[in-house]
C-alpha cells in the first residue's frame, strides 16, 4: 500500500518521470533563457538581441547537460536567471557610459562579459572546495529579499523600453510620456503575453505559463501581421530578434574563447573582478535556496559544497560554448519534480531537449517579439520583488528589517548592483550586532539569599545568609561578548557594581570575548575592589570560537593575576561556597582557623535537651576521624548509622555511569548525614567521602532503639527534629528551583 501511494504521488524515481519532468521543464527554462540573454546583450543595441537569445540557450544546454554530473541534486534544473542578467547587463552598460573602459569595441565587450563569467565559475568552485556552501547560506534573509528585489526592479526599468519600443538612447521618463514614440504594436503583443502568463495557471497548469505566454505573443504578432504586412520581415525588425545565427564547431569556438583569454589586460580584469565575485554569490545564493526547496519537496537532503562545485563547472562549460551563466532556479525545478523528474538524469535531460530545440526551433525563436519577451520578464520581475517586505512596516519588530531590505534596493537602482553588494555585506554585519545586543547576555541573575552552594549550612548561618546574602550576585551569561554586548552588561550591573561586594560571572555558555570585554570586565573588578569585592569567573571554557583559550587570554591581558585581578573558580559551586564563606566570616559565623571539636550540645539536633540527656546521647555514640579523601561509606552498603560532622566537612557525591560522579552536596560542621537509612535502614544512595580531615560522631540506630525505649521522650523528640531538618531541605531546593526557573 505504502509503495503504491509513493508511486501515485510520482516519488519513485523512474526514466519515464525525468523524460517528462526533463521535457517540462525545458519548456519553462527556455524562453527565461531566451529573455534573460536578450536582456544582457541587447544593452549594446536591439541588433545584438539574436546573439543574446543564442547566449541564452547555449546556457542553458550547457548547464543542463553538465551542472547534474557533478552536482548530483535530484530533480534540479540549471539555467541562466535573472541575477545573472542583472549584473552583466549593468557591467555592460557601465562599459558603454564610460565608467569602466571607455571607448570598448563590442568584441572586447563580449570578451570581458565572458572572462566576468569564467572567474564566476572559478570562484563557485572555489566556494565548494573551500566548504563556502555552508556559510552563504547564513547571508541574512533581509539582505537577499532586497538584493533579489532590486534585480526585480532593474529587469522591470530595463524591459519597459522594451515593451513600449522605445528607440536607442530615449530616456524612460522621456519615453513614457511621449505617447508619440510608442510602438503600439509592440506594446499590444507584450501586454498579451503579460495577460497570457499572468492568467494561464487558472487555466492549465500542465503547459508552463512561460510557453502560452509566448506562444500567445508571438500568435498575436501574426495577427496584428495581418493588418501590417510590414510585420512579416525578419530582417531589420527591430520588433523582432531576427535571425540568429551560428557558425564554426563547438570545438573551434571554444578554442578561440580560451585563446582569447591571452590577449587580456590587467586593467580589464581589474573592471570586472567586482563583478564576477557579485555574481558568483549571487548564483550561489540562488542555487542553494532552490536546493532548499529540492529538500522539502523531494524530502532528501542535497551536498552544498558539492552542488557549488558543480554550479561552477556547469558555468564553465556555459563559457566554453559562448553561453549566458547561470544557477539552479526554481520555476524549471519545480515543473521537473511535479512532473516526475527526481535525479540528475532529468536535470541532463532538459539540457537535451534544450539541444534539440536550438536545431529545430531557430528559425521560429527569429520570429518571437521582442516585447514578448519583454513580458515575460516584467512578469519574472513583478514575482521576484518581495511585496512580504511592506507588512514589516505594521510592527516596530521588522521596521529595521524593511529599512535593510529597501536600502540595498535604493542602493541597487540608483548606484549599481556592485555596490549594493556592498551594502548588503555591511547591512548583513548590522543585523548580526542588532540581534546580538537585541537580548541581554544574562541569561539569569539571583543573589546568594536566592540561590546556594550545595554546602548544608546551619540554622544560624542560613538565616545569616539569608540576611547578607544579596552583597553576593550570581549571574549566568550566554552568547558573544563584545562591544555592543558587554556595555549592556556593565551598565545592567552598574548598581551592583556599586553597592555589593561579591560578583560572579559563569561563563558556561558563553561563545566568545574581545578584547573591549576583557577591559570592561577588569574595570569591573577594580569597582568592587575599592570596597573590598571580588569578580569571580566560574566555568570558563577551555576554548573560544577562534580557538583561543579563554582563561589564557585573559591571563595575557593582565585581567586574571595570581595575587590580585579577576577570580577563577574551576566550578560554579565552588565559586558560590567561596562568596557564602566571605559573608559568614565578615558576619563573625565562621572564624578563621577555627579547629574547635563541637560537642554534642552543638548541635541544633539536641538544641535545648537537657543536660541528662546530652550526656545519655554522648554515651550512645562513637566517635569516627577521616582523612581528606578517606569515605564514611559507599553508595549501596548496608547501614543504619547518623553521622554528625564535629569538624571539617565531607562531600556526598552521586556515582554515575562510565566511573562519573555528580556531586550532590557538602556537609560541614553543626550538619549531619545518613539520615535517610538511619530511618528506613536501607542501603545507601551515595558516596560520602571527606573534603578535609574530618571528625564525626556516629550514632546507630541500634543503640538509639535502646536509648529511645528507656526513655522514649528522648525518640520523639529528635525524630521530630530530624523530620524538621528534613523537610527544610526540600524547602531549600524548591527556592533554587523557582530561582532557576526561566519563562
Amino acid at each position: 500500500m505504502k509503495k503504491q501511494t509513493q508511486q501515485k504521488r510520482g516519488e519513485t524515481p523512474s526514466w519515464a518521470g525525468d523524460v517528462w519532468g526533463g521535457l517540462a521543464a525545458m519548456l519553462v527554462a527556455l524562453p527565461s533563457s531566451i529573455a534573460f540573454g536578450v536582456l544582457t546583450y541587447s544593452v549594446m543595441g536591439t541588433e545584438y538581441s539574436g546573439a543574446g537569445a543564442i547566449a541564452g540557450m547555449l546556457g542553458a544546454a550547457a548547464l543542463g547537460l553538465v551542472a547534474p554530473l557533478f552536482g548530483r541534486t535530484g530533480g534540479l534544473i540549471s539555467a541562466p536567471c535573472a541575477p545573472s542578467a542583472a549584473v552583466l547587463s549593468a557591467l555592460i552598460a557601465g562599459m558603454l557610459a564610460g565608467k569602466a573602459g571607455a571607448g570598448l569595441s563590442p568584441e572586447n565587450i563580449f570578451l570581458l562579459v565572458a572572462l566576468t563569467a569564467l572567474l564566476s565559475s572559478g570562484l563557485q568552485i572555489l566556494y565548494g572546495i573551500i566548504g563556502g556552501g555552508r556559510l552563504i547560506k547564513f547571508i541574512p534573509y533581509p539582505v537577499v529579499s532586497g538584493y533579489l528585489s532590486g534585480v526585480g526592479v532593474l529587469i522591470a526599468l530595463g524591459q519597459l523600453p522594451k515593451l513600449f519600443g522605445f528607440s536607442k538612447g530615449i530616456a524612460l521618463y522621456q519615453g513614457l510620456t511621449s505617447p508619440e514614440l510608442w510602438k503600439f504594436e509592440g506594446l499590444a503583443v507584450g501586454i498579451v503575453t503579460i495577460i497570457f502568463m499572468g492568467f494561464a495557471p487558472r487555466v492549465t497548469k500542465k503547459i508552463p505559463a512561460a510557453i502560452l505566454g509566448l506562444l500567445g505573443g508571438i500568435g498575436f504578432y501574426f495577427v496584428l501581421a495581418i493588418f501590417s504586412p510590414t510585420l512579416l520581415t525578419l530582417t531589420g525588425n527591430p520588433l523582432i530578434i531576427g535571425p540568429i545565427q551560428t557558425s564554426g564547431s563547438f570545438f573551434g569556438a571554444a578554442a578561440e574563447r580560451i585563446t582569447s583569454l591571452f590577449s587580456v589586460s590587467f586593467s580589464s580584469i581589474q573592471i570586472i573582478i567586482i563583478p564576477a565575485i557579485t555574481l558568483s554569490v549571487l548564483l550561489s545564493i540562488d542555487t542553494l535556496k532552490t536546493c532548499v526547496g529540492v529538500d522539502a519537496l523531494t524530502r532528501t537532503r542535497h551536498n552544498s559544497d558539492r552542488e557549488l562545485i558543480g554550479q561552477g563547472i556547469g558555468n564553465f562549460a556555459s563559457f566554453l560554448a559562448g553561453g549566458m551563466p547561470g544557477a539552479g532556479t526554481m520555476g524549471p525545478t519545480l515543473v521537473n519534480i511535479t512532473s516526475g523528474g527526481r535525479t540528475p538524469r532529468s536535470g541532463i535531460i532538459e539540457g537535451g531537449f534544450v539541444i534539440l530545440a536550438i536545431l529545430l526551433l531557430s528559425r521560429l525563436i527569429a520570429w518571437v517579439p521582442i516585447s514578448a519577451l519583454a513580458g515575460i520578464l516584467l512578469v519574472i520581475a513583478w514575482r521576484m520583488f518581495d511585496k512580504s517586505m511592506f507588512r514589516l512596516l505594521r510592527y516596530p519588530e521588522g521596521r529595521l528589517d524593511f529599512a535593510v531590505i529597501a536600502g540595498v534596493v535604493l542602493v541597487s537602482l540608483t548606484v549599481d548592483l556592485i555596490a549594493a553588494s556592498g551594502v548588503g555585506v555591511a547591512l548583513a554585519i548590522l543585523l548580526f550586532i542588532r540581534d546580538q545586543i537585541r537580548g541581554t547576555v544574562i541569561r539569569r541573575k539571583h543573589y546568594l539569599n536566592q540561590i546556594s552552594s550545595k554546602t548544608h549550612r546551619r540554622t544560624a548561618e542560613r538565616e545569616i545568609l539569608g540576611e547578607q546574602g544579596e552583597q553576593g550576585v550570581f549571574c549566568e551569561l550566554q552568547g558573544n561578548l563584545f562591544f555592543g554586548t558587554t556595555y549592556q552588561l556593565f551598565t545592567q550591573l552598574g548598581p551592583d557594581l556599586r553597592t555589593k561586594r561579591f560578583i560572579l560571572l559563569d561563563m558556561r555558555k558563553v561563545q566568545s570575548m574581545d578584547y573591549t570585554a576583557a577591559h570592561l570586565f577588569e574595570q569591573m573588578h577594580q569597582q568592587l575592589a575599592e570596597r573590598g569585592g571580588q569578580l569571580i569567573f566560574s566555568g570558563m571554557p577551555s576554548g573560544l570560537l577562534d580557538e583561543r583559550n579563554f582563561e589564557h587570554y585573559l591571563t595575557q591581558l593582565g585581567v586574571v593575576k595570581e595575587q590580585s585581578g579577576v577570580m577563577i573558580s574551576e566550578t560554579l559551586d565552588g565559586a558560590l561556597e567561596w562568596m557564602e564563606e566571605r559573608i559568614l566570616e565578615n558576619a563573625g559565623a565562621v572564624m578563621e582557623g577555627e579547629e574547635r571539636l563541637l560537642a554534642v550540645k552543638d548541635f541544633d539536633l539536641f538544641r535545648g535537651f537537657d543536660e541528662r540527656t546530652i550526656n545519655e546521647m554522648t554515651n550512645c555514640m562513637s566517635e569516627l576521624s577521616l582523612a581528606q579523601g578517606d569515605k564514611a561509606f559507599s553508595h549501596g552498603v548496608e547501614g543504619d548509622e547518623l553521622f554528625l560532622v564535629r569538624r571539617g566537612s565531607v562531600r556526598i557525591m552521586l556515582p554515575l555511569d562510565r566511573g562519573k560522579r555528580h556531586h550532590l552536596a557538602t556537609i560541614g560542621a553543626g550538619d549531619f548525614f545518613g539520615e535517610l537509612s538511619f530511618l528506613d535502614q536501607g542501603v545507601r544512595s551515595a558516596d560520602v567521602e571527606a573534603k578535609v580531615s574530618t571528625d564525626l560522631f556516629v550514632l546507630s540506630r541500634a543503640r538509639f532503639n535502646i536509648l529511645s525505649r528507656s526513655d522514649p521522650t528522648i525518640g520523639v523528640q529528635i525524630f521530630a527534629r530530624l523530620a524538621h531538618a528534613i523537610a527544610l531541605r526540600p524547602r531549600q531546593t524548591d527556592t533554587e528551583l523557582r530561582a532557576h526557573e526561566e519563562r
